[in-house]
């Protein structure tokens, strides 16, 4: 068994993003030069997210929306957290959107449904982070 471990480093340009990360998940799957197996993607920060869904630009919208009526960013005194900090809403919002991803590897090929996609979700951003690509397999 093989093992590959990439660390992929964003600097998101607003407070709340979603960047596709697919391209630089396959680059990571030629790199390893595994075939069959599994690869694990995550957010290594607790205010920022990986997870699978549509890259569509309505659906990134209705997220934003949709996560912000859950954990809205202001008032920042509504949230016992924000005394030394003002994130409080962004540890939600990741909460909320998960972690992490697990995609399997077939023929050399992310294991995709139909639309499927891999991404990172930003909620307190304009800083550098990370997301950790480990990949196992043969």
């Amino acid at each position: 068994m093989k093992s590959y471990r990439k660390e992929l480093w964003f600097r998101t340009k607003r407070r709340r993003e979603f960047l596709n990360i697919t391209p630089q998940v396959q680059e990571c799957l030629r790199e390893s030069g595994i075939s069959d197996g599994f690869v694990l993607c995550n957010a290594m920060h607790i205010t920022a997210s990986v997870f699978i869904n549509d890259d569509e630009s309505g659906l990134h919208q209705d997220f934003e929306a949709w996560l912000e009526k859950l954990a809205p960013e202001k008032p920042y005194s509504q949230y016992r957290h924000n005394t030394a900090e003002n994130n409080a809403d962004a540890h939600l919002k990741r909460s909320i959107m998960g972690r992490e991803v697990v995609v399997a590897i077939t023929d050399g090929r992310l294991d995709f449904g139909p639309w499927e996609q891999i991404f990172y979700g930003e909620f307190d951003g304009t800083r550098d982070k990370r997301v950790l690509v480990k990949i196992i397999g043969e």
